[in-house]
């Protein structure tokens, strides 16, 4: 069986709200679309019924998606704080840097610039089971970087 996909819980909800969004209007627009289109008359010279039916085929895509990421779905639960894991809030610093804060996450909602890491990334993978006042090491694309965890949440 394959690793499940790790959700917060304000991540599960906002996978559920577009579903729904998905399912509902965002469905319906597109079924009125093709209503218009079709009643055009021939379909192969038909832009606005290619396009809505291209439309369709992403749309109908990313339900798929969202409903097989929710199938396989593990909500992350609140952490202990004696090491960083999944759903760990976690404080780091390099030298001669300001600390950071990032929150472990899936991969699924992974962030960098909200402040929200996959624990699959290299610093992720570099941070996962240390603590506090351990130096972790991690592989990037512009280098190995060193940072001390600070604080674990």
């Amino acid at each position: 069986m394959s690793q499940p996909n790790y959700l917060t819980r304000e991540g599960e909800a906002k996978l559920i709200a577009e579903l729904e969004e998905l399912k509902g209007p965002r469905r319906e627009e597109l079924a009125q679309r093709l209503r218009s289109a079709i009643q055009m008359g021939d379909l192969s010279e038909n832009a606005d019924y290619h396009k809505a039916k291209e439309d369709q085929g992403f749309l109908e895509g990313r339900i798929q998606e969202i409903e097989a990421i929710l199938r396989n779905s593990a909500i992350i639960e609140k952490t202990n704080t004696d090491s960083v894991s999944i759903g760990s809030h976690v404080t780091i610093q390099e030298e001669d840097y300001d600390p950071e804060t990032y929150h472990i996450v899936g991969p699924t909602e992974a962030d960098p610039r909200n402040g929200r890491i996959s624990h699959e990334s290299p610093i992720g993978v570099a941070l996962m089971n240390k603590k506090v006042g351990e130096i972790a090491e991690a592989a990037t694309p512009s280098g190995k970087i060193k940072f001390k965890i600070v604080k674990v949440e």
